[in-house]
């Protein structure tokens, strides 16, 4: 979990989001309120680490609308539904879109907590692996056109003669290719460029 991760709370109820926004102080997180899902993408930061805590039915744009507002960026925290009894349907469309849990009201601290936990460590990861794709994509920037075509023929399976055919050049410059691509993208073998080329495409 990010040290500088923050517990962002939404909730038209101001006893509510005071209430959460103790309770993190309470154990150590930070916690930033906001009084409408507007307000909460007027200070949206991606780069910001942390988790939401929303509620679904709000003044404005609903919980719902902000959540999947929200899964058509490249990057957002977790969410975490806080709801009313008559709002299990809607939180459990919720849960469908992509939350990571909601939570009845009056809520049980401790089952915040734990969700908070989890949602946390999920943001961790995926901000890892936005991270690593980020740096791998870079390196991608760094090939030539032609170093392109060579690697792009060798996670296909092609042998160097093969792909030395069908880009009308010698074997000896597919190889010089091969190798000054592999230098940029940091594969020391085969079998690191397939999981480099992978991760960045992995359909």
């Amino acid at each position: 979990m990010d040290k500088d991760a923050t517990v962002f709370i939404i909730d038209d109820d101001k006893e509510v989001r005071e209430a959460i926004e103790l309770l993190m102080h309470s154990i150590g997180l930070r916690a930033k309120t906001y009084a409408s899902a507007q307000d909460y993408l007027d200070h949206f930061n991606p780069d910001l680490p942390g988790c939401l805590i929303l509620d679904v039915r709000m003044k404005g744009m609903s919980g719902l609308a902000l959540q999947e507002h929200l899964n058509t960026l490249p990057l957002a925290p977790p969410v975490i539904i806080i709801t009313g009894h008559g709002d299990v349907p809607m939180a459990v469309q919720a849960v469908q879109n992509g939350a990571a849990n909601f939570i009845e009201k009056p809520f049980n601290e401790q089952v915040l907590l734990d969700s908070i936990h989890r949602a946390l460590d999920v943001d961790a990861k995926q901000r890892g692996k936005a991270l690593k794709k980020a740096e791998i994509q870079e390196r991608l920037e760094r090939l030539t056109r032609r170093e392109h075509q060579v690697i792009e023929q060798v996670v296909k399976g092609e042998r160097n003669k093969s792909i030395a055919k069908k880009l009308s050049i010698t074997q000896s410059t597919v190889e010089a290719h091969r190798a000054r691509a592999m230098e940029k993208l940091e594969a020391k073998s085969l079998s690191e460029l397939m999981r480099i080329m992978i991760s960045i495409n992995p359909e």
